[in-house]
């Protein structure tokens, strides 16, 4: 709550100018000062600096609670217990529901798994009438790497709700309400934020300032989306790349029987195993990753729940559809071990010397 911003306050408008014409604008920046510094930098009384303190105080740093009060709290309010289902019928029982509100969950993946296709899914999800199952809001759809596909949208739209995509005007309604992503969460009752990918956002960051010692060039992105999800009270999906572990690494397990040489001379289809991108930072901050993969052996991809705080590790074969994505059984597998985490790709050996894939 400390990067939340004091416009979003309610504070008096007289003293909220002030704030932001001496550029203090979030609630860090004006608990980090002591009242006199404060009287100082905005040339006002100290009534009214305790006053705006106060009010600061409380909604940043609010009240200790117990663990049975904040419990209660969730059970009463129907806004903190909420849901957006998938339609994946096993995934949304692993989940109790779905991707809840008020979180963070990510979906980690190589190139080509299906990210995309699940986010566009929720996209149509979160705007589809209640009387259909969704939630009639809005959506936020950040595409960072040009990928989104308003035809595949539709079409996965058409094939998956077409008693509501065949009455004459509403598919077209339907596309431009989801376009509108310059609107206020609030304001303009949002009901889904998509980041598609946050890794595209990393890069950009460390070419930018070659990564600073000790700090995550995501670190207030991070902190900010954690906010925003428990402030907006709207679920917030972002997908995230995947990178080899290294040239040596890559090429020393189990499973493979051919040596590196050999592999280059005669480039067939083989696992790869892979990490998540952003690192350990990022991984501790999400509440839910779903990791999406695929066997060469099987020829098969599936989808783990890798973290979850209410569902065990669980894996689900699927297949991406004219409808998007199908799990192929609702019973999911449960993993134990390291195995939950690791990442599998059908690739060529040039997909494995270190460099990241989308």
């Amino acid at each position: 709550m400390a990067n939340k911003l004091l416009a979003q306050m309610g504070l008096h408008h007289s003293i909220a100018n002030i704030f932001a014409a001496r550029n203090i604008l979030t609630a860090k920046d004006a608990l980090s000062l002591t009242e006199f510094e404060l009287m100082e930098l905005l040339d006002v009384g100290l009534e009214e600096v305790k006053s705006a303190v106060a009010q600061i105080s409380e909604i940043a740093c609010p009240p200790c609670q117990t663990a049975l009060l904040l419990l209660e709290n969730r059970l009463h309010s129907k806004d903190q217990v909420g849901y957006l289902s998938t339609s994946l019928k096993g995934l949304d029982n692993a989940l109790c529901g779905g991707v809840p509100f008020g979180a963070l969950t990510e979906l980690v993946g190589p190139a080509g798994m299906g990210k995309t296709q699940f986010c566009l899914k929720l996209s149509i999800l979160a705007a589809l009438p209640c009387s259909h199952g969704g939630l009639n809001g809005r959506v936020v759809y950040i595409d960072t790497e040009s990928k989104f596909s308003s035809r595949r949208l539709m079409e996965i739209g058409a094939n998956s709700f077409p008693e509501v995509f065949s009455v004459a005007g509403k598919a077209q309604e339907f596309y431009f309400s989801l376009q509108q992503i310059k609107l206020s969460l609030l304001q303009h009752q949002v009901k889904l934020l998509i980041i598609d990918s946050m890794a595209a956002l990393d890069s950009v960051e460390y070419e930018k300032d070659k990564r600073v010692m000790g700090q995550h060039p995501l670190g207030w992105h991070v902190s900010f989306l954690k906010s925003l999800a428990e402030f907006s009270r709207i679920p917030i999906v972002v997908t995230n790349q995947v990178r080899a572990h290294g040239n040596d690494e890559a090429f020393h397990f189990p499973f493979e029987a051919k040596t590196r040489d050999q592999k280059m001379k005669h480039p067939e289809r083989f696992d790869s195993l892979l990490t998540a991108a952003l690192g350990i930072h990022w991984a501790h901050a999400v509440t839910i990753r779903l990791v999406l993969e695929a066997y060469s052996g099987a020829g098969q991809r599936f989808l783990k729940v890798a973290k979850s705080p209410i569902s065990p590790p669980l894996v689900f074969p699927f297949e991406v559809t004219s409808s998007g994505i199908a799990l192929m059984e609702d019973d999911g597998i449960e993993v134990m071990g390291p195995e939950i985490h690791t990442i599998r790709y059908e690739g060529y050996t040039d997909l494995v010397c270190g460099r990241s894939i989308t």
